[in-house]
């Protein structure tokens, strides 16, 4: 089958398609013949060699994919071969055909494309774990995100437009703040011009947000302190601005604010397991109801993932960017 590998050469790391076997599923796996597979910036640091795959995990690039089932492992239930599915995997989703733990796999939602569907997983398992198991959102609190036009972003907007919570976001342009707007955001802020911080506290009345989503990280993680109300939660994801920066624990202590910091791609499938469930049981039926729709900017195929990497450098998009298989 063809597969992104990753050549490590003198001006940097290459990606090219190589011809690789086609891997079998193990205990409770099942084999997804690929339809696409999402971008994700763990997949441009991985390839930098800075996020590299857990132990037992594919080189090949790839967090998660769409398909259909081609095999299954005698001990999976309620998967079976001609499935349309999507699903999180640990690796290996750059390729025509991938291998899933049934514990991280989800139907293509009815209303949705097998395309559109492998922009899903990753980012619904990561705004789920987030938001709801890690910073406990509650009915009625305020929510901000930043990356509002992130894959991560539009879906957590969305989300949360679609379970009745205030929602603000950043975005970088106008055009993307309009399209956060579009998709359910109540404030869109323009961070090149605008201070977050002043904002949601003027449109909270000095309160701030009750949970705060952030990828950004550097000095964001101040100012998103300053911007929680009282009993505020943040967490982080990633961070794009830097991973050391100095935190005025008084402010937390003193305004009883949590500052965490999770990561998806590590854990178990016995607890990535819990996530899909949640997931299946809240979030899938939205997109039966069309409450939620997948945002997917561009596709390109397999051959061209070192310009779906480009793009997501410059970060002139508006949610996902597929590889097709």
């Amino acid at each position: 089958m063809a597969a992104i590998a990753v050549e490590r050469t003198a001006s940097g790391p290459k990606m090219q398609v190589k011809e690789i076997l086609v891997p079998n599923p193990g205990p409770g796996q099942i084999l997804i013949r690929v339809a696409t597979a999402g971008i994700n910036r763990a997949d441009l640091l991985q390839v930098q060699g800075h996020h590299p795959p857990p132990p037992s995990a594919p080189d090949t690039p790839g967090l998660e994919c769409s398909g259909t089932v081609v095999a299954v492992d005698q001990a999976v239930t309620g998967i079976r071969e001609g499935d349309q599915v999507c699903a999180l995997l640990s690796g290996g989703g750059y390729a025509q055909y991938a291998v899933a733990s049934a514990l991280c796999t989800l139907p293509v939602p009815s209303g949705v494309t097998v395309e559109d569907a492998g922009g899903l997983p990753e980012v619904y398992f990561t705004v789920w774990s987030n938001v709801f198991d890690t910073a406990h959102l509650r009915p009625g609190e305020t929510f901000l995100v930043h990356g509002g036009s992130s894959g991560i972003g539009t879906a957590a907007i969305q989300l949360m437009h679609a379970r009745g919570h205030r929602v603000f976001t950043t975005a970088g342009t106008t055009e993307k703040c309009t399209a956060c707007v579009r998709l359910g955001a109540t404030h869109a802020i323009n961070y090149r011009s605008e201070d977050f911080v002043a904002l949601v506290k003027e449109e909270t009345n000095g309160r701030g947000v009750d949970v705060i989503l952030d990828m950004v990280g550097g000095d964001y993680v101040m100012r998103n302190l300053n911007a929680l109300a009282r009993g505020g939660r943040v967490v982080n994801i990633a961070y794009q601005k830097g991973t050391k920066v100095e935190v005025d624990f008084r402010i937390v202590q003193g305004r009883l604010l949590t500052l965490a910091a999770t990561g998806l791609r590590g854990r178990p499938d016995s607890e990535k397991a819990v996530i899909r469930d949640h997931l299946a049981g809240e979030v899938w039926p939205l997109f039966e109801t069309a409450r939620l729709k997948p945002v997917t900017w561009r596709t390109l195929p397999l051959m061209q993932a070192e310009a779906a990497h480009q793009l997501m450098r410059e970060s002139s998009h508006t949610g996902k960017i597929l590889l097709a298989a």
